[in-house]
């Protein structure tokens, strides 16, 4: 642990989640088992697997190491997936410097080995923990001396959609999908060409009589039974071999799971058949049946389960693909009066990117040169590009339209707010929700209890079954272990979470964290904040009323001549309003020249301005002044109202007009409000500012209840309040005053145009700037757990309603018995529909305006 200390940013994230993909498996109960074994290795302060992108994600503590970790999780018979990072080398002279950069390198906690390349001058870490990871192996081999670069080579193939920079997490991903769809395919051929002949003979002969005497004429019985004992071993020992290899260990380190299921009924069925083929006078004459069929039916019919579960799968992480494809390819910066083209990922802090017509901006930062607009849908949601001049902000994966700037680059590699939006959608998709966790304990109690079943089946039809009774005792025991697979109940949840939170990320809304996702279905009061998140946050002129005898641009350029010697924030936005009208300004009239400005405290301001005398100020003012304000009395009433406090001006002692800057609405705030009562969810407003004021806001927006005036403190005791008799309270809010409210609330939602730490204490964060957002992440959130609990309905209503009648229940009433084939194909047919139901979700709809992601 020590070497990473050194570097100070290394510690700081040296304890953030990392996820690791792990290979192997295959149900909910290996799940649980891996979970289980990293939580106890020292160093993992918490664990937990995401069954769908078949990854495991801990969170280090001190002492942790990658390496102890993956030796845990060999030992209980799966293998971790390390990433590859690729470097090339400078400062290496001899072995010993060798030996020593891969001393420091295999220090570093997240690493698992390092091999250096002495002759190539290359280095070769496998670790986990992605982009930090790599950022942190450069970091600590230059503390020692060494300089490693990521060859640019490898970034240049990256054109396909899948494989993008490392945090992204979906190249490894797809490629790892890939490589086990691959393998499925390959052994399902084999295993169904095999099964075929197998099949055809065995049940065509039960079912067509003439066929069966054909048979016999061609072959005798017993030769018939060395064909198919030999097919049988074939696909049992060949394709089947994985659950074989899975399972049987399992079953042996006492912790049986998925695959033990199915080793134990197809083995079964298989040494049965066995024994009758090479020994039958060790059974009674009437038991002499061969299952082969059923075996290797079996084993075919789960493959092809797994098969058609791993293109699923492989599909429900399509939302951090979309997101991942929106990173630039490369950047271009100015270095040393060279402009070099880079990965995105080598862009330094303060680097000068060079940005041209119709490229996509590699990182955030701030355009210091030239002027242009850029389409920042993907944050925002809204269609229509944004002007950006000099000191405007820009978003890294936004795409420039028709001019071009330079920009300094603010925010690189994993802090952009792309990476930071994929993060969060990845920690979401791979987070446990409380319905998945009694789910994972009931899959752990299941595969025992069904094995017990299993066995007392197979007594109770030996000992008290009709003739042959073995047969039938075999072949009913198999069917319940195949029929009871829980598969379907480890797929139910993780599968609806990804879709559903990939889906949202869509629609602009990033759950955090799980748990939002389940409870905020249930909020029953939300709570808004009301500047920035109601309003726009900023102060606007809304209102410019003139006496008779006044022109409106006439008064409004000489008042901001004067406002602009003015500190007050009123008094920007007049400044403003006059530069938009192109009234002040370089492109506006001649320049001022305004003298003698003097500052009345608590009454207003007055300067000379071009030799005319201005005078702004409160209606107060303008009574000291000995002017009456009566001509106004209509639009200042109006004003009060509409909760604004009109500024009068006098203009050469006499009163020119009437002025009214406020903080106005977001145009969908009324429309996402009324949405939300809609939904039966009452809503609430809590501000800072004055009662007046807020009233006025919230008759604008149909809100009720409303509670101003409030300090932050205030704010998580109206929470507190509001939540009493057990209500469910979300909050929306998007300044650092509302930080504290949002850690308060059950459910903390801050609009992603607010402060970083707004979104660092909010469970759930929302891309483009407005109150719809919120609207859309209650119904998903309402959609995706309808979705969970039709999957958990159909999963364990499935396996409870079929095993009985696996187990012969319904035999001696009716004489039915379900064939561990048909078993087979019933299971696999549950984790299709799971998936396909889950799958549904990608194409929820909400009912406000869709956000383009």
């Amino acid at each position: 642990m020590n070497e990473t200390v050194r570097h100070p940013s290394a510690h700081a994230h040296s304890h953030e989640p990392v996820s690791i993909p792990v290979e192997g498996m295959t149900c909910a109960s290996c799940v649980r088992r891996v979970e289980t074994a990293a939580a106890k290795v020292p160093g993992v302060a918490a664990s937990s697997v995401n069954f769908a992108t078949k990854k495991l994600t801990v969170e280090p503590a001190e002492g942790f190491s990658a390496k102890t970790l993956g030796a845990a999780i060999k030992k209980i018979g799966y293998e971790v997936a390390p990433e590859r990072h690729e470097f090339s080398v400078e400062g290496l002279k001899s072995e010993v410097d060798a030996d020593r950069l891969k001393g420091i390198l295999t220090a570093i906690a997240t690493t698992f080995s390092a091999d250096v390349d002495l002759a190539n001058g290359k280095v070769f870490v496998d670790g986990i923990g992605g982009r930090r990871e790599r950022d942190m192996l450069v970091e600590t081999a230059k503390t020692a001396g060494f300089v490693l670069q990521a060859p640019m080579a490898a970034h240049h193939h990256s054109h396909s959609e899948h494989d993008h920079h490392p945090d992204a997490g979906g190249g490894h991903d797809h490629m790892h999908h890939a490589g086990e769809e691959g393998a499925l395919k390959r052994d399902l051929t084999i295993a169904a060409i095999l099964t075929a002949p197998l099949f055809v003979l065995e049940m065509g002969g039960h079912l067509y009589e003439p066929m069966h005497h054909w048979l016999m004429g061609i072959i005798d019985t017993q030769n018939l039974y060395y064909l198919y004992f030999l097919l049988a071993t074939a696909v049992i020992f060949g394709p089947g071999l994985r659950f074989l290899r899975a399972g049987f260990p399992a079953l042996l380190r006492g912790a049986p799971e998925m695959n033990s299921l199915v080793a134990l009924g197809v083995t079964a069925a298989y040494l049965y058949s066995a024994v009758v083929t090479f020994a039958p006078s060790l059974l009674p004459e009437e038991a002499h049946y061969v299952y082969y069929e059923a075996a290797t039916v079996i084993v075919t019919l789960i493959l092809t389960g797994r098969l058609l579960e791993a293109r699923a799968s492989g599909k429900t992480g399509d939302a951090i693909r979309k997101l991942a494809s929106l990173q630039a390819k490369a950047a271009r910066v100015e270095r040393d009066g060279k402009t070099l083209e880079i990965a995105p990922e080598d862009v330094r802090e303060g680097d000068i990117v060079v940005i041209r017509p119709g490229e996509r901006l590699a990182v955030d930062g701030e355009v210091i040169e030239g002027s242009s607009y850029v389409d920042e849908s993907m944050i925002s949601g809204e269609p229509v590009p944004v002007e950006k001049l000099a000191g405007a902000k820009v978003v890294g994966g936004t795409i420039n339209k028709t001019g071009a700037f330079k920009f300094r680059a603010t925010k690189v590699g994993a802090d952009t707010m792309l990476a930071q939006i994929i993060r969060m959608v990845e920690e979401a998709q791979g987070s446990k929700l409380p319905i998945q966790l009694l789910v994972d304990r009931v899959t752990a109690l299941f595969v025992p209890v069904v094995i017990a079943i299993a066995i007392l089946t197979f007594a109770v039809w030996a000992i008290f079954g009709p003739e042959p009774a073995y047969s039938f005792a075999l072949v009913n025991a198999v069917a319940v272990l195949i029929i009871a697979c829980p598969c379907a109940m480890g797929l139910a949840t993780p599968t609806s979470i990804m879709v559903g939170t990939g889906r949202a990320a869509e629609l602009g809304v990033l759950f955090r964290k799980g748990q939002a996702l389940q409870e905020l279905r249930s909020a029953n009061i939300v709570v808004v904040d009301k500047t920035g998140t109601i309003t726009k946050g900023r102060p606007e002129l809304t209102d410019l009323v003139v006496a008779d005898g006044f022109e409106e641009n006439e008064v409004l350029t000489l008042v901001a001549a004067v406002e602009a010697h003015s500190e007050h924030p009123i008094a920007e936005a007049i400044v403003k309003a006059a530069e938009e009208r192109q009234l002040l300004g370089p492109e506006g009239l001649e320049p001022q020249t305004v003298e003698s400005f003097e500052s009345v405290t608590g009454y207003g301001i007055a300067a000379i301005v071009n030799g005319r005398r201005v005078e702004v100020g409160a209606d107060r003012y303008m009574t000291r002044l000995g002017l009456a304000v009566d001509a106004f009395t209509n639009a200042a009433a109006r004003m009060g109202d509409e909760g604004k406090t009109p500024l009068y001006a006098a203009i050469d002692g006499k009163l020119a007009g009437a002025i009214a800057v406020a903080d106005p609405l977001k145009p969908s705030s009324v429309s996402a409000i009324k949405a939300l009562q809609d939904m039966d969810i009452e809503v609430v407003m809590v501000t800072g500012d004055n009662a007046r004021t807020a009233n006025a806001i919230a008759r604008q927006v149909g809100i009720d209840k409303v509670v101003a005036e409030v300090l932050p403190e205030g704010k998580v005791k109206a929470i507190h309040t509001l939540r009493e008799g057990g209500k469910t309270v979300a909050f929306v809010g998007d300044g650092i005053n509302d930080a504290p409210a949002l850690a308060e609330a059950d459910i903390g939602i801050a609009i992603g145009t607010g402060t970083d730490v707004a979104i660092e204490s909010a469970d759930v964060v929302l891309v483009g700037g407005d109150l719809t957002g919120a609207v859309n992440a209650v119904e998903m959130s309402r959609a995706t757990i309808r979705n969970i609990k039709e999957n958990l309905f159909w999963a364990f209503g499935y396996n409870v309603a079929l095993i009985p009648v696996a187990a012969g229940v319904l035999y001696p009433a009716f004489g039915i018995t379900l064939s561990p084939m048909i078993g087979a194909g019933a299971m696999a047919l549950s984790s299709v529909f799971v998936l396909a139901n889950a799958l549904r979700l990608k194409t929820a709809r909400v009912s406000a305006k869709e956000a383009t992601a």
